[in-house]
Protein backbone atom coordinates (compact mmCIF):
# COMPACT_ATOMS: atom_id res chain seq x y z
CA UNK A 1 0.00 0.00 0.00
CA UNK A 2 1.62 3.41 -0.97
CA UNK A 3 0.67 6.29 1.56
CA UNK A 4 1.95 10.03 0.48
CA UNK A 5 2.20 12.46 2.85
CA UNK A 6 3.76 15.74 1.40
CA UNK A 7 6.63 14.55 -1.17
CA UNK A 8 7.32 11.67 0.96
CA UNK A 9 6.50 8.35 0.06
CA UNK A 10 7.13 5.19 2.72
CA UNK A 11 5.68 1.35 1.47
CA UNK A 12 4.69 -0.96 3.64
CA UNK A 13 4.19 -4.53 3.23
CA UNK A 14 0.90 -5.36 4.94
CA UNK A 15 0.99 -9.06 6.24
CA UNK A 16 4.98 -9.99 5.38
CA UNK A 17 5.67 -10.26 9.25
CA UNK A 18 9.45 -8.58 8.19
CA UNK A 19 10.65 -5.15 7.47
CA UNK A 20 13.58 -4.24 6.31
CA UNK A 21 15.42 -1.22 7.69
CA UNK A 22 18.78 -1.01 6.22
CA UNK A 23 19.55 -4.74 6.24
CA UNK A 24 18.33 -4.97 10.06
CA UNK A 25 15.68 -7.56 10.17
CA UNK A 26 12.78 -6.30 12.00
CA UNK A 27 11.08 -9.78 12.71
CA UNK A 28 14.60 -11.69 13.27
CA UNK A 29 14.74 -9.02 16.65
CA UNK A 30 11.09 -9.81 17.56
CA UNK A 31 9.59 -6.45 17.03
CA UNK A 32 6.36 -5.75 15.28
CA UNK A 33 7.28 -3.53 11.81
CA UNK A 34 5.72 0.26 12.83
CA UNK A 35 5.50 3.16 10.32
CA UNK A 36 7.52 6.16 11.37
CA UNK A 37 6.39 9.43 12.00
CA UNK A 38 7.05 11.88 9.13
CA UNK A 39 7.67 15.54 9.01
CA UNK A 40 5.19 17.32 7.63
CA UNK A 41 5.59 19.25 4.49
CA UNK A 42 4.64 22.48 6.26
CA UNK A 43 7.53 22.10 8.17
CA UNK A 44 10.41 21.10 6.10
CA UNK A 45 13.13 24.27 5.36
CA UNK A 46 12.87 25.55 1.67
CA UNK A 47 15.72 27.02 -0.19
CA UNK A 48 15.78 29.48 -2.78
CA UNK A 49 15.57 28.10 -6.12
CA UNK A 50 18.96 29.59 -7.33
CA UNK A 51 21.07 28.49 -4.32
CA UNK A 52 22.28 25.96 -2.46
CA UNK A 53 21.50 24.15 0.32
CA UNK A 54 23.90 25.55 3.46
CA UNK A 55 26.90 24.03 4.59
CA UNK A 56 26.78 21.43 6.90
CA UNK A 57 29.52 20.31 9.50
CA UNK A 58 29.99 16.48 9.43
CA UNK A 59 28.79 15.15 12.92
CA UNK A 60 31.39 12.47 12.84
CA UNK A 61 34.24 13.76 11.27
CA UNK A 62 36.87 10.86 10.13
CA UNK A 63 39.34 12.27 12.68
CA UNK A 64 37.18 11.19 15.58
CA UNK A 65 35.53 8.28 13.58
CA UNK A 66 38.88 7.05 13.36
CA UNK A 67 39.78 7.96 17.36
CA UNK A 68 36.22 5.76 18.32
CA UNK A 69 37.18 2.82 16.33
CA UNK A 70 40.35 2.46 17.94
CA UNK A 71 39.14 2.71 21.07
CA UNK A 72 36.22 -0.08 21.29
CA UNK A 73 38.16 -3.12 22.91
CA UNK A 74 38.39 -6.50 21.35
CA UNK A 75 36.65 -9.09 23.36
CA UNK A 76 38.38 -12.39 23.84
CA UNK A 77 35.10 -14.19 25.50
CA UNK A 78 35.11 -17.74 24.93
CA UNK A 79 31.63 -18.79 25.56
CA UNK A 80 31.12 -22.38 24.23
CA UNK A 81 33.02 -25.42 23.42
CA UNK A 82 31.79 -28.15 21.26
CA UNK A 83 34.15 -31.00 20.48
CA UNK A 84 32.07 -32.37 17.38
CA UNK A 85 31.95 -36.32 16.07
CA UNK A 86 35.03 -35.61 13.41
CA UNK A 87 37.17 -34.90 16.20
CA UNK A 88 37.61 -30.87 15.41
CA UNK A 89 36.97 -28.34 18.32
CA UNK A 90 33.92 -25.40 17.50
CA UNK A 91 35.19 -22.43 19.24
CA UNK A 92 32.32 -19.75 20.21
CA UNK A 93 33.25 -16.52 21.06
CA UNK A 94 31.52 -13.31 21.46
CA UNK A 95 33.32 -12.11 18.03
CA UNK A 96 32.25 -15.30 16.20
CA UNK A 97 32.39 -18.74 15.77
CA UNK A 98 35.59 -21.14 14.06
CA UNK A 99 37.03 -25.14 14.04
CA UNK A 100 40.27 -25.40 15.52
CA UNK A 101 42.30 -29.24 15.35
CA UNK A 102 42.81 -29.60 18.52
CA UNK A 103 45.71 -32.10 18.16
CA UNK A 104 48.10 -28.76 16.37
CA UNK A 105 45.80 -26.28 17.53
CA UNK A 106 45.51 -24.71 13.60
CA UNK A 107 42.26 -22.91 12.48
CA UNK A 108 40.63 -25.08 10.03
CA UNK A 109 37.39 -23.22 9.34
CA UNK A 110 35.47 -20.54 10.42
CA UNK A 111 31.89 -19.25 9.78
CA UNK A 112 31.02 -15.83 8.92
CA UNK A 113 28.92 -14.44 11.62
CA UNK A 114 29.63 -10.95 12.08
CA UNK A 115 29.66 -9.01 15.18
CA UNK A 116 27.61 -12.14 16.67
CA UNK A 117 27.73 -13.10 20.26
CA UNK A 118 27.69 -17.01 20.24
CA UNK A 119 25.63 -18.25 23.05
CA UNK A 120 25.85 -21.83 22.62
CA UNK A 121 26.98 -25.20 20.28
CA UNK A 122 25.54 -28.08 19.59
CA UNK A 123 25.80 -30.73 16.89
CA UNK A 124 22.49 -32.95 16.34
CA UNK A 125 22.21 -36.32 14.84
CA UNK A 126 22.60 -35.74 11.12
CA UNK A 127 26.25 -33.93 11.80
CA UNK A 128 24.70 -30.46 11.80
CA UNK A 129 25.75 -27.53 13.63
CA UNK A 130 23.81 -25.48 15.58
CA UNK A 131 25.15 -21.85 16.66
CA UNK A 132 22.93 -20.34 19.58
CA UNK A 133 23.80 -16.56 19.15
CA UNK A 134 22.58 -13.29 20.87
CA UNK A 135 20.91 -12.67 17.96
CA UNK A 136 19.12 -16.05 16.99
CA UNK A 137 19.41 -19.77 16.08
CA UNK A 138 21.61 -20.68 12.85
CA UNK A 139 22.41 -23.84 11.62
CA UNK A 140 25.56 -24.02 9.34
CA UNK A 141 26.49 -26.44 7.17
CA UNK A 142 30.07 -28.32 8.05
CA UNK A 143 31.01 -28.63 4.43
CA UNK A 144 30.49 -25.69 3.21
CA UNK A 145 30.51 -23.74 6.74
CA UNK A 146 27.12 -21.12 5.10
CA UNK A 147 24.11 -20.52 7.16
CA UNK A 148 21.32 -23.05 5.55
CA UNK A 149 18.53 -21.96 8.19
CA UNK A 150 18.62 -18.92 10.73
CA UNK A 151 15.56 -17.39 13.45
CA UNK A 152 12.87 -19.54 14.37
CA UNK A 153 10.49 -17.62 15.56
CA UNK A 154 11.76 -18.30 19.21
CA UNK A 155 10.40 -16.74 22.33
CA UNK A 156 13.33 -14.83 22.36
CA UNK A 157 16.45 -14.49 20.16
CA UNK A 158 19.34 -14.58 22.57
CA UNK A 159 20.16 -18.05 23.19
CA UNK A 160 21.73 -19.14 26.28
CA UNK A 161 21.88 -23.15 25.69
CA UNK A 162 21.48 -25.69 23.55
CA UNK A 163 20.53 -29.64 23.76
CA UNK A 164 19.68 -32.73 21.51
CA UNK A 165 17.68 -35.20 23.11
CA UNK A 166 17.20 -38.70 22.35
CA UNK A 167 14.98 -38.86 19.90
CA UNK A 168 17.47 -36.10 18.04
CA UNK A 169 15.14 -33.01 18.32
CA UNK A 170 17.12 -30.21 19.41
CA UNK A 171 16.08 -27.94 22.38
CA UNK A 172 16.44 -24.54 22.96
CA UNK A 173 16.92 -22.46 25.89
CA UNK A 174 16.95 -18.36 26.11
CA UNK A 175 16.35 -15.90 28.48
CA UNK A 176 12.32 -16.45 27.70
CA UNK A 177 12.22 -20.17 27.79
CA UNK A 178 12.36 -23.39 26.22
CA UNK A 179 11.99 -24.11 22.18
CA UNK A 180 11.74 -27.25 20.74
CA UNK A 181 12.90 -27.19 16.62
CA UNK A 182 12.80 -30.42 14.56
CA UNK A 183 16.72 -30.46 13.04
CA UNK A 184 15.12 -32.05 9.60
CA UNK A 185 12.41 -29.64 8.49
CA UNK A 186 13.99 -26.52 10.57
CA UNK A 187 10.40 -26.23 12.31
CA UNK A 188 9.89 -24.88 15.50
CA UNK A 189 7.28 -27.89 17.00
CA UNK A 190 6.53 -25.92 20.23
CA UNK A 191 7.43 -23.11 22.75
CA UNK A 192 7.74 -23.88 27.16
CA UNK A 193 7.70 -20.40 28.08
CA UNK A 194 6.19 -20.38 31.98
CA UNK A 195 8.92 -21.42 33.39
CA UNK A 196 10.13 -20.74 36.75
CA UNK A 197 12.88 -18.38 36.66
CA UNK A 198 12.22 -18.26 32.93
CA UNK A 199 16.09 -18.09 32.10
CA UNK A 200 17.29 -21.42 30.80
CA UNK A 201 21.05 -21.25 31.19
CA UNK A 202 21.93 -24.94 31.23
CA UNK A 203 20.39 -28.10 30.48
CA UNK A 204 21.17 -32.05 30.66
CA UNK A 205 19.21 -34.95 30.00
CA UNK A 206 18.87 -38.18 33.05
CA UNK A 207 18.92 -41.57 32.13
CA UNK A 208 15.51 -41.22 31.50
CA UNK A 209 15.75 -38.83 28.93
CA UNK A 210 14.03 -36.52 30.24
CA UNK A 211 15.52 -32.85 30.32
CA UNK A 212 16.81 -30.90 32.87
CA UNK A 213 16.81 -27.09 32.80
CA UNK A 214 18.59 -24.62 35.14
CA UNK A 215 17.11 -21.43 35.27
CA UNK A 216 17.49 -18.56 37.46
CA UNK A 217 15.30 -19.96 40.21
CA UNK A 218 16.39 -23.73 40.51
CA UNK A 219 16.08 -26.73 38.56
CA UNK A 220 12.87 -27.95 36.30
CA UNK A 221 11.82 -31.59 35.04
CA UNK A 222 10.35 -31.69 31.28
CA UNK A 223 9.30 -34.51 29.79
CA UNK A 224 10.93 -34.29 26.03
CA UNK A 225 7.97 -35.91 24.57
CA UNK A 226 5.09 -33.65 25.71
CA UNK A 227 6.81 -30.81 26.91
CA UNK A 228 5.21 -30.66 30.14
CA UNK A 229 7.09 -29.58 33.20
CA UNK A 230 6.69 -32.70 35.44
CA UNK A 231 9.02 -31.48 38.38
CA UNK A 232 10.51 -28.31 39.85
CA UNK A 233 13.34 -27.96 42.59
CA UNK A 234 13.16 -24.27 43.94
CA UNK A 235 15.59 -25.02 46.78
CA UNK A 236 19.06 -25.36 45.53
CA UNK A 237 21.73 -23.66 47.11
CA UNK A 238 22.48 -20.02 45.27
CA UNK A 239 19.31 -20.62 42.73
CA UNK A 240 20.28 -19.56 39.77
CA UNK A 241 22.43 -22.84 37.69
CA UNK A 242 24.72 -21.52 35.76
CA UNK A 243 26.02 -25.17 34.87
CA UNK A 244 25.06 -28.73 34.49
CA UNK A 245 26.83 -31.96 34.08
CA UNK A 246 25.76 -35.58 34.67
CA UNK A 247 27.89 -38.20 35.38
CA UNK A 248 28.62 -42.04 34.57
CA UNK A 249 26.50 -43.51 37.42
CA UNK A 250 23.50 -40.80 36.62
CA UNK A 251 23.73 -37.92 39.46
CA UNK A 252 23.23 -34.93 37.67
CA UNK A 253 25.96 -32.24 39.08
CA UNK A 254 25.00 -28.49 39.45
CA UNK A 255 27.25 -25.10 39.62
CA UNK A 256 25.34 -22.21 41.04
CA UNK A 257 27.23 -19.08 42.48
CA UNK A 258 27.09 -20.78 46.15
CA UNK A 259 29.20 -23.39 45.00
CA UNK A 260 28.73 -27.19 43.40
CA UNK A 261 25.93 -29.78 44.10
CA UNK A 262 24.78 -33.07 43.27
CA UNK A 263 21.40 -33.98 42.61
CA UNK A 264 19.48 -37.43 42.31
CA UNK A 265 17.35 -37.02 39.16
CA UNK A 266 15.12 -39.75 40.55
CA UNK A 267 14.38 -38.30 43.81
CA UNK A 268 14.87 -34.58 42.81
CA UNK A 269 17.09 -34.31 45.92
CA UNK A 270 19.77 -32.21 46.05
CA UNK A 271 21.89 -34.62 48.52
CA UNK A 272 25.22 -32.89 48.87
CA UNK A 273 27.10 -29.73 48.45
CA UNK A 274 31.02 -30.50 47.61
CA UNK A 275 32.64 -28.44 50.74
CA UNK A 276 35.85 -26.99 49.19
CA UNK A 277 33.35 -25.02 46.31
CA UNK A 278 31.19 -23.77 48.65
CA UNK A 279 31.07 -20.30 48.72
CA UNK A 280 32.54 -20.86 45.18
CA UNK A 281 30.81 -18.95 41.87
CA UNK A 282 30.84 -22.02 39.55
CA UNK A 283 30.18 -21.43 36.14
CA UNK A 284 31.12 -24.75 33.97
CA UNK A 285 31.37 -28.08 34.33
CA UNK A 286 32.93 -30.79 32.51
CA UNK A 287 33.88 -35.10 33.50
CA UNK A 288 36.92 -35.91 32.32
CA UNK A 289 35.87 -39.54 30.76
CA UNK A 290 39.08 -41.31 31.09
CA UNK A 291 39.20 -40.98 35.10
CA UNK A 292 35.86 -39.75 35.85
CA UNK A 293 36.95 -36.49 37.85
CA UNK A 294 35.41 -33.77 37.53
CA UNK A 295 36.67 -30.71 36.34
CA UNK A 296 35.01 -27.66 37.95
CA UNK A 297 34.97 -23.85 36.35
CA UNK A 298 34.69 -20.96 38.56
CA UNK A 299 35.40 -17.01 38.21
CA UNK A 300 38.19 -17.34 40.27
CA UNK A 301 39.86 -20.61 38.92
CA UNK A 302 39.64 -23.76 37.24
CA UNK A 303 39.92 -26.88 39.38
CA UNK A 304 40.00 -30.36 39.37
CA UNK A 305 37.91 -32.45 41.69
CA UNK A 306 37.52 -35.87 42.77
CA UNK A 307 33.93 -36.62 42.89
CA UNK A 308 34.19 -39.30 45.18
CA UNK A 309 35.26 -37.53 47.79
CA UNK A 310 35.16 -33.60 46.98
CA UNK A 311 39.23 -33.46 47.31
CA UNK A 312 40.30 -30.80 45.12
CA UNK A 313 43.10 -32.62 43.06
CA UNK A 314 44.82 -29.86 40.86
CA UNK A 315 44.23 -26.48 40.59
CA UNK A 316 45.52 -25.23 37.21
CA UNK A 317 47.14 -21.78 36.89
CA UNK A 318 48.39 -19.69 33.79
CA UNK A 319 45.06 -18.81 32.22
CA UNK A 320 43.96 -16.44 30.27
CA UNK A 321 41.71 -15.30 32.57
CA UNK A 322 40.46 -16.82 36.05
CA UNK A 323 36.97 -16.33 35.08
CA UNK A 324 35.74 -19.63 33.36
CA UNK A 325 33.09 -19.88 30.76
CA UNK A 326 33.22 -23.28 28.66
CA UNK A 327 34.95 -26.57 28.92
CA UNK A 328 35.93 -28.95 26.52
CA UNK A 329 37.36 -32.65 28.18
CA UNK A 330 39.55 -35.14 26.32
CA UNK A 331 39.78 -33.24 23.20
CA UNK A 332 42.98 -33.77 21.18
CA UNK A 333 44.54 -35.23 24.27
CA UNK A 334 43.94 -31.93 26.10
CA UNK A 335 41.55 -29.79 28.26
CA UNK A 336 40.56 -26.74 26.44
CA UNK A 337 39.23 -24.20 28.57
CA UNK A 338 37.00 -21.02 27.54
CA UNK A 339 37.86 -17.75 29.65
CA UNK A 340 36.85 -13.69 29.87
CA UNK A 341 40.38 -13.16 27.93
CA UNK A 342 40.54 -16.19 25.85
CA UNK A 343 41.50 -19.78 24.77
CA UNK A 344 43.58 -22.07 26.40
CA UNK A 345 44.43 -25.75 26.57
CA UNK A 346 45.89 -28.02 29.19
CA UNK A 347 48.06 -30.98 28.72
CA UNK A 348 48.00 -34.19 30.13
CA UNK A 349 50.57 -33.40 33.06
CA UNK A 350 47.99 -30.76 34.24
CA UNK A 351 50.74 -28.60 35.40
CA UNK A 352 49.79 -25.76 33.84
CA UNK A 353 47.65 -24.07 30.94
CA UNK A 354 48.88 -22.81 27.44
CA UNK A 355 46.93 -19.54 25.90
CA UNK A 356 46.04 -20.51 21.94
CA UNK A 357 47.80 -18.32 19.78
CA UNK A 358 44.47 -17.12 17.90
CA UNK A 359 41.65 -17.02 20.61
CA UNK A 360 43.64 -15.09 23.46
CA UNK A 361 44.96 -11.22 23.81
CA UNK A 362 48.31 -11.16 22.81
CA UNK A 363 50.90 -10.29 25.24
CA UNK A 364 52.37 -6.60 25.62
Amino acid sequence: MLKRIGLSTIVLGLGLGCVSLGGLSLAGLGVSPVMAQLVPQDWAPGYPLDSAPPTTTDPLPPERLEVEQNTIPEDYRVSSLLHDREGGLWVGTWQGIARINPHTGVVTARVRLPNTIVGAITQDKANRLWVGTYEGLKRVDLGSQEITAENFLLPSNRVLSLLVDQRGYLWVGGDRGLALISPDQGLLMTTVQNLPGVSVNAMTLDDQGNLWAGTLEGLVKIDTASAYQIRYIPDVPGKVIQALERDRWGSIWIGTPAGLMEMNPVTGLVFRSVTPMRGRNVTALKFDAKSGDLWVGTDEGLFLINPFNGAIKEQISNLPSSNILSLSANTGNKLWVGTSEGLAWVGARRDEARSHWTFSRPEK
